[in-house]
């Protein structure tokens, strides 16, 4: 990978250090895909150097959005804290903002969490979050998941098209098929066991794995400005795509390291 400078960055690495100064010092035009889970206001304080606010969050989508390629796509996973009885709609604001830099809003979609780790005792418990999908002008890859199981799976379904006037006319009927298209709603258990005790907030691996199949294509470079404990990397690395990444915390670096060196020598393609 070739710097602004004219040095080389080695692709299949990560930065230890700022994201925003890494960023900037890349070219134009260099990323294929963004999977990344930016901090959610305060809701955690990452080895107590947390600083996070929209002077931090603006300057990395307008980074983003420089460094992506024509067609490229960012995946943005966030939630909301609530503040005095109300949630803070950051993640609205970070998707309005994005779309200022010039992003494509091309899908809200929604991680369902399954069983809330807190339960609220004056609202529902929240068991989602958002996974904005931002495309830099049009769409350049679409590898859709197809595992969604069809309860009508092998019957005859008798179509219909409707006219712009109302009227509908017979169209040629066809055999359910076993599977279709998935929806926008992902089910995803949260990482359990020994990867939450090196990073408070992991995304599962299946997660990232299945927006990487879906936005980009093998030798495709992936980039994650967060890195936390690597989850872009060894999802990347598994689906023969390069990678790149940055995480400002020296201890969530090595830890990350480690665990990327352990994975990788596994099988992940079965996970789900």
């Amino acid at each position: 990978m070739e710097l602004k400078s004219g040095k080389e960055w080695p692709l299949n690495t990560a930065y230890n250090g700022d994201n925003i100064d890494f960023m900037e010092s890349l070219n134009d035009n260099v990323i294929d895909l963004t999977v990344t889970s930016p901090p959610y206001d305060n809701l955690r304080t990452y080895n107590d150097s947390l600083e996070w606010g929209e002077h931090i969050w603006k300057p990395i989508l307008q980074e983003l959005f420089r460094i992506t390629k024509d067609g490229g796509v960012v995946v943005w996973v966030v939630a909301d804290a609530t503040i005095k009885g109300s949630e803070t709609g950051t993640s609205f604001k970070q998707a309005l903002y994005a779309m200022e830099c010039g992003f494509n809003l091309h899908d809200t979609m929604i991680w369902s969490k399954g069983t809330p780790q807190f339960h609220d005792k004056t609202r529902y418990s929240q068991g989602f979050e958002y996974m904005f999908i931002f495309s830099k002008g049009e769409l350049k890859t679409f590898n859709p998941i197809i595992d969604r199981r069809n309860k009508s799976y092998g019957r005859t379904r008798i179509g219909t098209d409707r006219h712009p006037d109302g009227s509908t006319t017979k169209s040629k009927d066809r055999k359910v098929k076993k599977y279709s298209q998935r929806l926008n709603i992902w089910d995803k258990v949260s990482e359990k066991g020994k990867v939450r005790e090196i990073h408070p907030a992991v995304f599962p691996v299946s997660l990232c794995f299945d927006h990487i199949i879906s936005w980009s294509n093998k030798n495709d470079l992936v980039f994650d400005p967060f890195m936390g404990s690597f989850t872009t990397a060894i999802a990347a690395h598994n689906l023969q795509r390069n990678w790149l990444g940055c995480e400002k915390d020296p201890d969530y670096f090595k830890a990350g390291q480690e665990r990327y060196e352990t994975e990788c020598l596994q099988n992940l393609l079965s996970f789900t």
